[in-house]
Formats: C-alpha cells, sequence, structure tokens
C-alpha cells in the first residue's frame, strides 16, 4: 500500500536538512500516517483506512460520512 492518506491524497514530501553551515542534503519528509478501523452509520460497516492525523482530528468534529461525501 502506498504511504498515502486515503481520504485526502496527502503523500511525502521532497524537502532539505539544513545544517549550520548551510549544506543541504535532500529528505524525504513522510505523511504522518495511522491506520485506523472507523465505524460508518450509512454503511453499518468498519472502515480500515491509513489516514492523516489531521483527518484523525476531523474525525472528532465530523462523522466518516461528510468526510467520505456518501
Amino acid at each position: 500500500m502506498a504511504r498515502q492518506c486515503e481520504l485526502t491524497g496527502k503523500k511525502a514530501n521532497n524537502g532539505y536538512r539544513v545544517s549550520h553551515s548551510h549544506r543541504r542534503t535532500k529528505c524525504l519528509q513522510k505523511a504522518n500516517l495511522q491506520t485506523k478501523r472507523i465505524w460508518s452509520p450509512t454503511l453499518k460497516r468498519w472502515l480500515k483506512l491509513q489516514v492523516s492525523t489531521k483527518v484523525i482530528k476531523n474525525l472528532k468534529r465530523k462523522s466518516i460520512d461528510i468526510l467520505l461525501k456518501i
């Protein structure tokens, strides 16, 4: 499975590590993804999704059905 959020599409970002002397080396900034089991009331079943922590924070405020736009 790709390291990408299944709801937002968030994925890794290319960036630089910058030392004190300002030497730059390339690095990959990975998205903070977690595997979660989420209950969907309309589908009446558990969904196992790999989602970013920002989505987990939004799930506390909104239903999964609103985020999935079912």
